[in-house]
């Protein structure tokens, strides 16, 4: 028996525990497999979102990531600094309103987004192999009850 086979067993006493369990590990892998792919790119898993987002919202604030990824503003500042360091974005002053920078990706940030996006695609259709139309409407069907479930104990 495989060791994470026998920790699950044990730690998965009930079948919640073991659904539960098995969520976990399931996103476990699969940051690990996105990370694994992305370290190739020279750029963290984390950064790969940013310039996702960016590409998709040009010109986008740092207070608009920050609340789209539910991260502080300062977190943005650190990860943007980086990229821009890096050669992945550029900054410039809003003119509209000069304390705000608006942020854009360079080529080299545009060539890690068309990667990101192969490497996403590449993940999630291994991922979801041999999943019928039917089946992926279930999974997602528990899956928003889910959150809805743990949304309403948030509230």
């Amino acid at each position: 028996m495989k060791p994470l086979q026998k920790a699950r067993e044990e730690e998965a006493d009930t079948p919640v525990r073991h659904c539960i369990w098995t969520y976990m590990e399931i996103t476990r892998m699969h940051r690990s497999i996105l990370e694994r792919k992305f370290s190739q790119t020279g750029v963290y898993r984390s950064q790969h979102q940013l310039l996702m987002y960016i590409a998709k919202h040009p010109n986008a604030s740092q207070k608009e990531i920050a609340e789209q990824y539910k991260i502080s503003t300062a977190a943005v500042a650190v990860s943007l600094k980086k990229l821009e360091k890096g050669g992945y974005i550029r900054r410039a002053v809003d003119e509209k309103d000069n304390r705000y920078n608006q942020i854009d990706l360079t080529p080299r940030g545009l060539e890690i987004v068309e990667t990101s996006q192969k490497i996403f695609g590449e993940v999630e259709e291994a991922m979801f192999r041999g999943f019928s139309g039917e089946d992926f409407e279930r999974l997602t069907g528990y899956l928003d009850r889910l959150s809805g479930n743990l949304e309403q104990m948030l509230q």
